[in-house]
């Protein structure tokens, strides 16, 4: 038997000098997912959903070191203008956005979870086709890093 070994929670955080609701208007969508993260190409909601909400599942187009792939997800929370945080189903993370309010604006938070862990499915492609978990996560940490700036660029532009 493999022990397969992937960091269960990566979090990356930033202060937008703009008010809640307005970093909310930019995250508070998956659909914008693409404007920020540099691994995702599009985000498109599956049919027979219009918007935003609990329940709501999606597609996205992602990309990295060359490979694009396909992941499904379903948003499980969404408390606006504080939290959105969806599934994917692919690999059983849970990514969540948490907005405070703080005295100069908006504490955003990103975080990836594994709660049920990472399938073997996702292991196995991380393995072959993505450097392993450690370039992996690598490559993830800087990109939740990228999109935070990214938000907070357009916040507070």
């Amino acid at each position: 038997m493999t022990i397969r070994t992937y960091e269960a929670l990566l979090e990356e955080r930033i202060e937008i000098a703009a008010p809640q609701e307005v970093v909310w208007d930019l995250v508070g969508d998956v659909r914008r997912m693409a404007e920020w993260s540099p691994h995702v190409v599009s985000t498109r909601l599956r049919a027979g959903f219009d918007g935003p909400g609990v329940g709501a599942e999606f597609t996205n187009l992602n990309r990295m070191s060359g490979l694009e792939w396909k992941t499904r997800g379903e948003i499980v929370r969404y408390d606006p203008p504080s939290e959105v945080a969806f599934r994917i189903a692919d690999n059983w993370v849970i990514w969540t956005l948490t907005l405070r309010p703080q005295p100069r604006g908006t504490l955003l938070v990103q975080r990836r979870e594994t709660p049920d862990g990472i399938s073997d499915y996702s292991l196995d492609l991380t393995e072959r086709y993505l450097g392993g978990q450690q370039a992996f996560t690598e490559a993830m940490r800087a990109g939740m890093r990228e999109t935070l700036e990214r938000v907070k660029t357009e916040a507070e532009g």
